[in-house]
């Protein structure tokens, strides 16, 4: 069985690839928990510089979690608390705390725990047709507690209103003018122009690197934190017929019809 995570080695640059290429990098079970260990392994090296984040191929960096584990793997709360709070919860920590400096290569969809993934990154540099998004008011459910503060974190509470209330996919330029991009380049430049920001980056000082992440995190933290029954709350929406509903359309390809019970 391939592997769902790579990693690979260019001197002073590690490159994570989520590999999921039939399901478009969709992150499942699995993936999350391999790619908090990848993570926390490669903060630790001492001889790196800069890790690149990307998706395999060039249709997604990551099109979402994996829906249709979520019928086995998130059908109760207990379940849900695990996956969510546990595991995606652990590999978004994952990349936000590596104390190497970050950056996303983004081509095609980036959308739900893509998304998620590509926020927790210092940098993010996309092709001209990438789309972002969290269209999960499409599926009944609602956006994790741990997972929400990373995006609350990289655009606020507006932006990230818009992603959630309206479901809308965004093009490249539009992410850009709200934040949840760094740069914007042709499609067939940003590889091209992803590894030349991490050689830029390998190039300076990795104690100062890491100085300005850690500064630069301290001097932007919030308070922060619900109470354990405000986030079991966060799961009622896995008792409601809307939310089976939401799944079941997702699955047989067609439109939900949500009744608000």
């Amino acid at each position: 069985m391939p592997e769902d995570i790579l990693l690979a080695r260019d001197r002073a640059i590690a490159t994570v690839t989520l590999n999921n290429p039939t399901k478009l990098n969709a992150v499942n079970a699995a993936m999350w928990q391999r790619l908090r260990e990848v993570m926390e392994g490669l903060s630790a090296d001492e001889g790196l510089r800069c890790v690149v984040l990307r998706g395999a191929g060039e249709k997604a960096f990551a099109a979402g979690g994996d829906i249709e584990e979520f019928l086995t793997q998130r059908d109760t709360l207990e379940k849900a608390l695990i996956y969510h709070e546990d595991w995606v919860a652990g590999a978004l920590n994952a990349v936000r705390d590596c104390r190497q400096p970050t950056v996303a290569l983004i081509q095609g969809a980036c959308i739900g725990g893509g998304l998620e993934i590509a926020g927790q990154c210092d940098l993010r540099i996309c092709g001209r047709s990438a789309r972002f998004g969290a269209p999960i008011n499409k599926l009944g459910f609602s956006m994790a507690p741990a997972e929400l503060t990373g995006l609350l974190a990289l655009v606020g509470p507006a932006v990230v209103l818009e992603l959630l209330l309206e479901g809308r996919i965004l093009g490249a330029d539009e992410a850009y003018e709200k934040g949840l991009v760094t740069r914007v380049v042709a499609d067939d430049e940003v590889a091209e122009e992803t590894y030349a920001a991490a050689r830029r980056i390998a190039a300076g000082a990795p104690l100062v690197a890491r100085a300005h992440k850690r500064l630069v995190r301290r001097l932007a933290a919030v308070s922060q934190g619900l109470t354990f029954e405000e986030v079991k709350a966060s799961f009622a929406f896995l008792d409601s017929e809307d939310y089976r509903e939401g799944l079941s359309a997702f699955l047989e390809k067609r439109s939900p019809q949500f009744r608000g019970r």
